[in-house]
């Protein structure tokens, strides 16, 4: 499984970005699709979940701020995060859990940077 995330970059406090997430190889049905993200030195954190029917959950952080969605056709999940801050500041990554070993796949991250 590869994982191919892309949307990150620069914005303001107050601004929006969209994440992208689109998973190859052999992917099962039934599959959990996460963002999580990390800055250096600390530990990385879940930032929201899904499941292939659509149950999302979020960190408190994230609540009411970002939206994570998937479309199972292609594979993809995003994250729409609005009213971005600075600590939101952080690399992002998005995963894959799958199988009965619930193994994780992680793709390579994409870097969200907010200036206050």
């Amino acid at each position: 499984v590869q994982l191919q995330a892309s949307g990150g970059g620069m914005v303001q406090a107050g601004g929006s970005l969209r994440l992208s997430c689109v998973g190859s190889g052999n992917i099962f049905s039934g599959n959990i699709m996460a963002w999580s993200r990390q800055v250096p030195g600390k530990q990385r954190e879940l930032v929201a979940s899904i499941t292939a029917l659509g149950r999302s959950d979020y960190a408190g952080f994230a609540r009411g701020r970002f939206t994570i969605s998937r479309d199972n056709t292609k594979n993809t999940v995003h994250l729409q995060m609005n009213k971005l801050e600075p600590e939101d500041t952080a690399m992002y990554f998005c995963s894959l859990r799958q199988g009965p070993d619930r193994r994780v796949f992680w793709g390579q991250g994409t870097q969200v940077t907010v200036s206050s």
